[in-house]
């Protein structure tokens, strides 16, 4: 790993030098505008809305890139994208964020805290950014009115990406980055390059962490629905008890990461996160439905641990003469960061963030639709750490929870990171 690491850096430096130079009034635009990026996000926090459902979030986004006199329009339902064209021919440059929040009600104590409601499957849910989308949308927005503004001293177009449903449609609909794409977002222009950032609540603020190649996990969602035979409880083996087998199905799919898979080529995930199954203490159900996540980063790893999920429940089922159905949906594939793209785009990001604070980190097993762009033209993903200053980094509480905080005090980086990138691009 120090090998790699010195090979990049040396290459890296070796093309920084090289790095266009900024426009001159391009700092004092940055500070006059980040104030105003603060106050969006505080905004999105505040006013969050779900999935396919951020009529209001893209309404907000849409008038005001309007006002910047950019192409805009509205696509996959609740997203938007602007076109910003300069004066100079050039590379076109996508530059990506995701808008929508998650089902989950916020327990910090904030001025700007959410206390929005809404139904979620059936139930009274509360609504929260609990992944830092609210903060995306605002980097994004101040990277698009930064660059409107030096339109006459850059050169090439950019393409900005407000993407809804990160998090996934609802039952029955489609969303995402899958959405955008089959509507049209990377197409009239094409773009040469699509950057995308994540803000992490337990990276140091202002620092930047990266990896070439697989970077984040593809995800796929599984369900085994076991069908036994019904019986009184007293009486077991009247019936085939589907509980009991899903017990056994759920130790069997460990055996997979455990001992049929080479997790030190990359490593696997398999978390069954629900079990449904019965409706009275004392009797043996008919069925038993189980569901879960499956993490990889290798594709043909991916392939394999599907194969081997079916296999496993369908042969412990037989010995106890139950039946499974097995389904795998995917959700997002391997977020693969374009091994060339990262080398040519780390000066940029050195320069928005200081040499010392763009650090190569390991691979997560975390998912991201942003996977689905690099599926067409080569990608970069990376973080942006915005700790809590107050806490260390085992202390903070992670994505996707009640307790979920960012530092918005260095949004600035995203900001510069984005508009470094598109100062720099050459085809």
């Amino acid at each position: 790993m120090k090998i790699f690491t010195l090979s990049v850096c040396s290459i890296a430096l070796s093309l920084f030098a090289n790095a266009q130079q900024q426009p001159k009034n391009y700092q004092q635009i940055v500070t006059e505008t980040m104030p105003k990026v603060v106050e969006w996000r505080r905004d999105f926090h505040k006013n969050p809305e779900l999935s396919n459902r951020e009529f209001k979030t893209q309404e907000k986004v849409y008038n005001y890139l309007l006002s910047l006199g950019l192409e805009v329009r509205k696509l996959a339902k609740t997203g938007v994208v602007a076109i910003l064209k300069t004066n100079k021919p050039g590379a076109t440059i996508a530059l990506r964020a995701d808008i929508d929040a998650l089902p989950v009600e916020e327990r910090n104590d904030l001025s700007f805290k959410s206390t929005a409601k809404t139904n979620y499957n059936g139930s009274e849910v509360g609504v929260m950014h609990a992944c830092g989308h609210d903060a995306h949308t605002a980097i994004l927005l101040g990277t698009a009115t930064i660059l409107s503004k030096l339109k006459n001293e850059i050169s090439g177009t950019v393409v900005f990406l407000f993407q809804p449903a990160e998090e996934g449609a609802p039952s029955g609909e489609e969303g995402g980055a899958r959405l955008m794409i089959k509507e049209g977002c990377l197409d009239n222009p094409k773009p040469d390059a699509v950057f995308g950032l994540h803000i992490e609540a337990w990276g140091d603020t202002a620092k930047i962490y990266y990896k070439p190649e697989a970077f984040m996990a593809s995800a796929d969602l599984f369900t085994i629905k076991v069908k036994g035979k019904q019986a009184h409880g007293a009486t077991p083996w009247d019936g085939v008890d589907p509980i009991a087998v899903s017990a056994q199905i759920i130790q069997g799919l460990q055996t997979i990461v455990s001992r049929q898979e080479d997790i030190i080529k990359a490593p696997v995930v398999i978390t069954v996160g629900k079990i449904q199954s019965g409706v009275r203490f004392n009797i043996v159900p008919e069925e038993a439905m189980l569901e879960g996540t499956i993490r990889t980063l290798d594709a043909k790893m991916r392939l394999d641990v599907h194969n081997r999920i079916k296999q496993t429940a369908k042969n412990i089922a037989a010995a106890s003469n139950a039946t499974v159905e097995v389904n795998i949906e995917s959700k997002t594939l391997v977020t693969y960061n374009d091994p060339k793209l990262v080398e040519k785009s780390l000066p940029s990001l050195q320069k928005a963030a200081g040499k010392e604070n763009v650090i190569l980190t390991p691979w997560v097993t975390g998912g991201e639709d942003f996977s689905f762009y690099g599926e067409n033209i080569p990608a970069f993903f990376f973080y942006l750490g915005a700790r809590n200053p107050k806490l260390k980094m085992e202390q903070a509480p992670s994505h996707h929870t009640p307790d979920f905080y960012i530092d918005d005090s260095r949004l600035d980086v995203g900001v510069k990171a984005f508009c470094q990138l598109v100062f720099d691009y050459k085809k």
